[in-house]
């Protein structure tokens, strides 16, 4: 028996029209982890160019009452192999945290996710951002000098430690999850940067 191409064309379509649906409700319950309130990441914008080897500030905005009284800080890029954890145990009520980096590859897809690293709550990322090696030709905010620097350097490994722990350890701090810890520091933030680049690629084929 055989089948003509039209027949092939419809079989083709439902096939893929299927499996498409599948992956976008996968990942779609994938991001739904990320916990739901106002949690703003300020700095770094789409504009802004860090250079290695100078501060730059990360500020946040968030909501009252929230339960997040501190949190994880994360730097990964989107296109390349690359994990740093920054620092852990941020105060929330802090707004500021200073970041110089140090030997870290230059690239235009970089991202800073402030999350829960114990139990997996992601509560916001960046806005994508680049790092150069010169700060020549490019505006950025200065440094808060108020604020703690934490220095990252070196080659991005998601199995090391934190390069600065800046308040107690508080791992059920804003956790939606209970006690239970769902993911690894690296391994979390690596979920969620691979789960936003296949959701895009899947709207992209949609």
């Amino acid at each position: 028996m055989t089948l003509s191409e039209g027949s092939l064309g419809r079989t083709w379509h439902r096939w893929s029209g299927n499996n498409l649906i599948l992956t976008t409700t996968f990942l779609l319950s994938l991001l739904a982890l990320v916990h739901a309130q106002y949690f703003v990441v300020n700095q770094p914008g789409a504009s802004s160019f860090w250079a290695t080897d100078s501060p730059y500030p990360v500020t946040w905005t968030k909501g009252l009452l929230d339960g997040i009284d501190t949190f994880d800080v994360e730097l990964m890029r989107l296109y390349e192999d690359g994990l740093y954890l920054v620092a852990k145990d941020v105060p929330s009520t802090s707004k500021t945290l200073n970041v110089l980096l140090q030997d870290v590859p230059a690239g235009d897809d970089y991202f800073l996710l402030c999350l829960n690293s114990t139990h997996g709550v992601t509560y916001s990322i960046s806005s994508r951002f680049s790092v150069t090696n010169s700060s020549s030709g490019h505006s950025n905010p200065s440094p808060d000098t108020s604020a703690p620097t934490v220095t990252v350097s070196g080659a991005p490994d998601p199995l090391k430690q934190f390069a600065a722990t800046l308040g107690p350890s508080n791992g059920a701090s804003g956790s939606i999850l209970g006690g239970a810890s769902l993911f690894g520091a690296g391994t979390w933030g690596s979920v969620v940067v691979v789960c936003a680049t296949l959701f895009g690629g899947a709207l992209t084929l949609w």
